[in-house]
Protein backbone atom coordinates (compact mmCIF):
# COMPACT_ATOMS: atom_id res chain seq x y z
CA UNK A 1 0.00 0.00 0.00
CA UNK A 2 0.91 3.47 -0.64
CA UNK A 3 -0.19 6.85 0.07
CA UNK A 4 0.22 9.82 -2.00
CA UNK A 5 -0.06 13.83 -1.60
CA UNK A 6 0.66 15.70 -4.13
CA UNK A 7 -0.32 15.72 -8.14
CA UNK A 8 2.78 14.29 -9.17
CA UNK A 9 1.77 10.67 -8.55
CA UNK A 10 -0.46 8.01 -9.46
CA UNK A 11 -0.97 4.53 -10.40
CA UNK A 12 0.25 3.95 -13.23
CA UNK A 13 0.85 6.16 -16.96
CA UNK A 14 -2.40 5.94 -18.62
CA UNK A 15 -2.31 5.84 -22.84
CA UNK A 16 -3.77 8.13 -24.41
CA UNK A 17 -8.13 7.62 -24.58
CA UNK A 18 -9.41 7.39 -28.21
CA UNK A 19 -12.99 9.12 -27.02
CA UNK A 20 -13.44 11.06 -23.77
CA UNK A 21 -13.78 9.47 -20.45
CA UNK A 22 -17.27 9.06 -19.62
CA UNK A 23 -18.97 9.74 -16.11
CA UNK A 24 -22.32 9.55 -14.90
CA UNK A 25 -23.11 10.90 -12.14
CA UNK A 26 -25.96 9.19 -10.17
CA UNK A 27 -28.64 10.77 -8.58
CA UNK A 28 -31.90 10.72 -6.49
CA UNK A 29 -34.78 12.25 -3.61
CA UNK A 30 -32.13 13.78 -1.47
CA UNK A 31 -28.77 13.76 -2.37
CA UNK A 32 -26.36 16.07 -0.69
CA UNK A 33 -25.19 18.76 -3.42
CA UNK A 34 -21.80 19.15 -2.34
CA UNK A 35 -21.18 15.52 -2.86
CA UNK A 36 -21.92 15.55 -6.02
CA UNK A 37 -20.91 19.66 -7.18
CA UNK A 38 -17.71 18.89 -6.12
CA UNK A 39 -16.89 16.56 -8.40
CA UNK A 40 -18.97 17.38 -11.40
CA UNK A 41 -17.29 21.15 -11.02
CA UNK A 42 -13.87 19.60 -10.91
CA UNK A 43 -14.36 17.12 -14.20
CA UNK A 44 -15.99 20.13 -15.94
CA UNK A 45 -12.65 21.82 -15.75
CA UNK A 46 -11.03 19.50 -18.29
CA UNK A 47 -13.35 20.04 -21.13
CA UNK A 48 -15.79 17.52 -22.98
CA UNK A 49 -13.18 16.58 -25.23
CA UNK A 50 -12.00 15.10 -22.36
CA UNK A 51 -14.78 14.24 -20.22
CA UNK A 52 -18.15 13.78 -20.85
CA UNK A 53 -20.57 13.86 -17.92
CA UNK A 54 -24.65 12.78 -17.11
CA UNK A 55 -26.94 12.44 -14.22
CA UNK A 56 -28.63 9.62 -14.10
CA UNK A 57 -30.92 7.58 -11.97
CA UNK A 58 -31.53 4.20 -11.38
CA UNK A 59 -34.74 4.19 -12.65
CA UNK A 60 -34.50 6.24 -16.17
CA UNK A 61 -34.58 9.62 -16.81
CA UNK A 62 -36.18 12.18 -14.13
CA UNK A 63 -36.39 15.22 -12.11
CA UNK A 64 -34.84 14.10 -8.72
CA UNK A 65 -35.13 16.78 -5.44
CA UNK A 66 -31.97 17.31 -3.58
CA UNK A 67 -31.36 17.55 0.08
CA UNK A 68 -32.00 21.41 -0.31
CA UNK A 69 -35.02 21.59 -2.57
CA UNK A 70 -33.17 21.93 -5.61
CA UNK A 71 -34.84 20.15 -8.96
CA UNK A 72 -32.77 18.80 -11.20
CA UNK A 73 -33.28 16.75 -14.31
CA UNK A 74 -31.76 13.64 -14.70
CA UNK A 75 -32.01 13.27 -18.45
CA UNK A 76 -29.79 10.38 -19.40
CA UNK A 77 -30.86 6.34 -18.93
CA UNK A 78 -29.14 4.75 -16.64
CA UNK A 79 -26.97 2.70 -18.75
CA UNK A 80 -23.56 1.11 -16.91
CA UNK A 81 -22.18 -0.25 -19.58
CA UNK A 82 -22.04 3.41 -21.63
CA UNK A 83 -19.93 4.66 -18.99
CA UNK A 84 -16.54 4.61 -17.98
CA UNK A 85 -16.97 6.47 -14.23
CA UNK A 86 -20.31 5.92 -12.19
CA UNK A 87 -19.87 8.55 -8.75
CA UNK A 88 -22.54 8.26 -6.17
CA UNK A 89 -23.42 10.94 -3.64
CA UNK A 90 -24.37 10.56 -0.29
CA UNK A 91 -27.81 12.01 1.23
CA UNK A 92 -26.93 12.20 4.79
CA UNK A 93 -27.13 9.42 6.95
CA UNK A 94 -29.31 9.34 9.99
CA UNK A 95 -33.04 7.58 10.14
CA UNK A 96 -34.77 9.85 7.32
CA UNK A 97 -32.21 10.56 5.24
CA UNK A 98 -32.26 9.94 1.79
CA UNK A 99 -29.53 7.82 1.95
CA UNK A 100 -31.78 5.03 3.86
CA UNK A 101 -34.76 5.70 1.71
CA UNK A 102 -32.51 4.36 -0.97
CA UNK A 103 -30.94 1.90 0.64
CA UNK A 104 -34.77 0.59 2.00
CA UNK A 105 -36.11 0.79 -1.55
CA UNK A 106 -33.92 -1.72 -3.08
CA UNK A 107 -33.65 -0.24 -6.86
CA UNK A 108 -30.36 1.78 -6.69
CA UNK A 109 -28.17 -1.25 -4.73
CA UNK A 110 -29.23 -3.81 -6.99
CA UNK A 111 -28.81 -1.51 -10.18
CA UNK A 112 -25.53 -0.81 -8.85
CA UNK A 113 -24.76 -4.72 -7.89
CA UNK A 114 -25.12 -5.43 -11.35
CA UNK A 115 -23.10 -2.75 -12.98
CA UNK A 116 -19.65 -3.99 -12.48
CA UNK A 117 -17.73 -4.76 -15.56
CA UNK A 118 -14.40 -4.82 -17.12
CA UNK A 119 -13.25 -1.10 -17.33
CA UNK A 120 -15.55 0.25 -15.59
CA UNK A 121 -14.44 2.38 -12.11
CA UNK A 122 -17.02 2.68 -9.82
CA UNK A 123 -16.87 5.82 -7.24
CA UNK A 124 -18.76 7.25 -3.97
CA UNK A 125 -18.62 10.45 -2.20
CA UNK A 126 -19.27 10.20 1.24
CA UNK A 127 -21.99 8.14 2.63
CA UNK A 128 -22.69 6.94 -0.78
CA UNK A 129 -20.55 4.51 -0.60
CA UNK A 130 -23.10 2.99 2.07
CA UNK A 131 -25.02 3.00 -1.29
CA UNK A 132 -22.36 0.86 -2.61
CA UNK A 133 -21.78 -1.03 0.27
CA UNK A 134 -25.40 -2.17 0.26
CA UNK A 135 -24.91 -3.35 -2.89
CA UNK A 136 -22.35 -5.51 -1.89
CA UNK A 137 -19.94 -4.18 -3.36
CA UNK A 138 -16.96 -3.06 -0.47
CA UNK A 139 -16.97 -6.33 1.07
CA UNK A 140 -13.27 -7.25 1.44
CA UNK A 141 -12.49 -3.94 -0.45
CA UNK A 142 -9.91 -1.16 0.69
CA UNK A 143 -12.56 2.03 0.77
CA UNK A 144 -13.91 5.19 3.02
CA UNK A 145 -16.94 7.28 4.12
CA UNK A 146 -17.43 10.40 6.01
CA UNK A 147 -16.22 9.39 9.36
CA UNK A 148 -20.17 8.94 10.71
CA UNK A 149 -20.33 5.69 8.64
CA UNK A 150 -17.18 4.55 8.87
CA UNK A 151 -18.02 2.05 11.72
CA UNK A 152 -21.41 0.22 9.94
CA UNK A 153 -19.10 0.37 6.51
CA UNK A 154 -16.76 -2.15 8.82
CA UNK A 155 -19.68 -3.91 9.62
CA UNK A 156 -20.65 -4.30 6.21
CA UNK A 157 -17.15 -5.85 5.76
CA UNK A 158 -15.88 -2.99 3.87
CA UNK A 159 -11.37 -2.75 4.78
CA UNK A 160 -11.40 0.57 6.18
CA UNK A 161 -8.67 2.43 5.31
CA UNK A 162 -7.20 6.14 5.96
CA UNK A 163 -7.49 8.63 3.02
CA UNK A 164 -8.92 11.15 2.23
CA UNK A 165 -9.23 9.80 -1.52
CA UNK A 166 -8.77 5.68 -1.45
CA UNK A 167 -8.19 4.48 -4.83
CA UNK A 168 -9.03 0.62 -5.07
CA UNK A 169 -8.51 0.33 -8.70
CA UNK A 170 -11.88 -0.05 -10.17
CA UNK A 171 -13.42 1.59 -6.49
CA UNK A 172 -12.31 4.64 -5.58
CA UNK A 173 -14.22 5.95 -2.31
CA UNK A 174 -13.69 9.30 -0.42
CA UNK A 175 -14.35 10.73 3.11
CA UNK A 176 -16.46 13.20 3.98
CA UNK A 177 -18.67 16.02 1.86
CA UNK A 178 -15.52 18.54 0.24
CA UNK A 179 -13.58 15.50 -0.26
CA UNK A 180 -15.87 14.97 -3.54
CA UNK A 181 -13.60 17.80 -4.80
CA UNK A 182 -10.99 15.99 -4.32
CA UNK A 183 -11.45 12.80 -5.41
CA UNK A 184 -12.49 14.70 -9.22
CA UNK A 185 -8.95 16.03 -8.75
CA UNK A 186 -7.81 11.97 -8.12
CA UNK A 187 -9.71 10.84 -10.91
CA UNK A 188 -8.18 13.71 -13.50
CA UNK A 189 -4.96 12.41 -12.20
CA UNK A 190 -5.37 9.14 -12.78
CA UNK A 191 -6.78 9.18 -16.48
CA UNK A 192 -5.10 12.61 -17.67
CA UNK A 193 -1.86 12.77 -15.56
CA UNK A 194 -0.36 15.05 -13.24
CA UNK A 195 -0.33 18.49 -15.47
CA UNK A 196 -4.31 18.14 -15.87
CA UNK A 197 -4.85 17.86 -11.81
CA UNK A 198 -2.87 20.57 -11.47
CA UNK A 199 -4.34 22.94 -14.05
CA UNK A 200 -7.82 22.07 -12.26
CA UNK A 201 -6.41 23.33 -8.71
CA UNK A 202 -5.08 26.43 -10.64
CA UNK A 203 -8.61 27.33 -11.97
CA UNK A 204 -10.49 26.59 -8.90
CA UNK A 205 -8.10 28.08 -6.32
CA UNK A 206 -7.88 24.71 -4.54
CA UNK A 207 -5.20 22.54 -3.02
CA UNK A 208 -5.75 19.12 -1.99
CA UNK A 209 -6.19 18.06 1.52
CA UNK A 210 -4.93 14.76 3.05
CA UNK A 211 -3.85 11.91 1.27
CA UNK A 212 -4.93 9.79 -1.86
CA UNK A 213 -4.27 6.07 -0.36
CA UNK A 214 -3.73 3.78 -3.58
CA UNK A 215 -3.33 0.13 -3.35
Amino acid sequence: MSTRTHATSRPEATPPRSRPLRVHTVLYDGAEEQDFAGHVEVLGIAGEKLVTQSFVHAEGPRRVTTSAGMEIVCRDAWSPRSADVIIVPGAGYGDGSGLQREIRRGVLPRALAAAPRKGLVLGAVCTGTMLLSAAGLTAGRRCTTHHIAQDALRRDGGHVVGGRVVDDGDLVTCGGVTSGIDLGIWLLERFFGPDTALFAEEVLEYERRGLVNTR
